[in-house]
């Protein structure tokens, strides 16, 4: 269901998260938390100081009326009347003076590439059934340069939904098996003795790629692990001392098994906070599970995808001008002030012992940016930070002893605090 443009003369509620699909023409996913996320909070802040996941909530204010009924959103409108938020930053206190250049309107090359990125999901859903939320999650990792922690049972085409997305892009894919005598060289690759010449040579390592899957990077030793930091963060790496940059684009796709811990190194947080987002794969519903039985009782070959159908419906050169388009995405100052007090409610909930960094505030503007440019927007609204705030924050906050003790989880902490954050107007 593709986004309209906005209406004059009708103020939304963003007190709510509206279930519109961040790619055109497609059927977007019905959870208003997408990839994985769960609201169990949608009553807003919990009655009384402490809410259903055990955390302290400040009382938000009432929801505004809502819109007449099918009234289109508009951009979200500065504050009437200033005052700081529950965590210090004060909201706008009138709009400005100087009426405000309105976003130039989008070429048709531009809405081509938007077009294009569109497809991918009907590309990949060729090969891959039901988990379209988690190929909009790699779209939007994409489009920030960012990597991607994939978390899902064994069986769930996480292999499949990698080598797919690189097909319907054009883009090459290394796969690495992470295992517990795999050596950092193994990864970057290193110097070679040739003795024809007398002389070492460089051969590189799988992660000179567009996009390397990290299978079961949890089963690698710490020192292995760590040897993906230079990579993701410069997108470089040195060998004896020279630095050998990374094609462009270059995407870390990183796969964890959460049901089995035995014989795994936990990625350490330092190394978790570089991932952009934190992508859960479900198992299918039952209509799609018959679909994938059916696919395979008709000779479908998942190694073989050209003969599944999936061609490529964009390239490099489509990323690269889609990334100056989210780029060019306008974010006002009262939804930067929402993205922060989130960020600073995670550092002071007892339910956390560790909250999000500014490395997570910026990572959830990006996000967001590139959620607003999908849905066919240049401006993003706080509903758009409410819908990548799961994916984008559950791997950067840590829960309490006490608290996991008491049942509750990182998921239903961000529900407490996205309920509980003023949400701007």
């Amino acid at each position: 269901m593709s986004t309209t443009p906005p209406e004059s003369g009708h103020q939304p509620d963003h007190s709510t998260q509206p279930n519109h699909s961040p790619l055109p023409d497609h059927q977007g996913p019905q959870d208003p938390y997408p990839y994985g996320g769960q609201n169990t909070n949608q009553q807003g802040a919990a009655q009384g100081p402490e809410g259903a996941s055990g955390q302290y909530q400040p009382s938000a204010p009432p929801p505004a009326e809502p819109p007449p009924s099918g009234a289109a959103p508009s951009a979200p409108a500065p504050a009437e009347s200033g005052g700081a938020g529950p965590n210090g930053p004060a909201y706008p206190t009138s709009a400005p003076t100087q009426p405000q250049p309105a976003p130039p309107e989008e070429t048709t090359t531009q809405q081509e590439i938007r077009a294009s990125l569109a497809r991918v999901r009907t590309e990949v859903a060729k090969a891959v059934v039901g988990q379209d939320a988690a190929v909009t999650g790699l779209v939007i990792a994409l489009l920030c340069r960012g990597h991607v922690l994939l978390e899902g049972v064994p069986g769930v085409a996480k292999t499949l939904l990698t080598r797919t997305l690189g097909a319907s892009l054009d883009l090459e894919m290394k796969r690495v098996q992470f295992t517990p005598d795999l050596m950092p060289g193994d990864v970057t690759g290193s110097l070679v003795y040739d003795a024809r010449t007398a002389e070492f040579s460089f051969r590189e390592g799988p992660v000179f790629t567009n996009l390397m899957l990290a299978d079961e990077i949890n089963r690698t030793p710490p020192k292995t692990q760590a040897s993906l930091l230079e990579a993701m963060e410069e997108r470089q790496v040195s060998v004896d001392g020279e630095p050998r940059m990374l094609p462009e684009p270059f995407v870390v796709i990183a796969t964890q098994n959460p049901v089995e811990y035995e014989g795994t190194y936990p990625l350490p947080e330092a190394q978790l906070d570089r991932f952009l987002i934190k992508l859960i794969l479900p198992i299918p519903e039952r209509a799609a599970e018959i679909e994938v039985l059916n696919r395979h009782a008709h000779a479908f070959d998942p190694r073989n995808l050209e003969a599944a159908g999936v061609r490529r419906v964009a390239g490099p050169d489509d990323l690269a001008a889609a990334r100056a388009d989210v780029a060019a995405v306008e974010v006002g100052p009262e939804v930067l002030a929402y993205i922060v007090d989130i960020c600073r409610a995670t550092r002071t909930s007892p339910s956390l012992s560790l909250g999000v960094s500014p490395r997570g505030a910026t990572a959830l503007l990006a996000t967001s940016r590139a959620w607003a440019w999908l849905s066919g927007r240049r401006y993003v609204t706080p509903d758009d930070v409410k819908a990548l705030a799961h994916p984008t924050l559950r791997h950067r906050v840590q829960l309490r002893a006490e608290a996991e003790l008491e049942g509750i989880s990182a998921e239903s902490v961000l529900d407490g605090i996205l309920g509980s954050v003023p949400v701007p107007r």
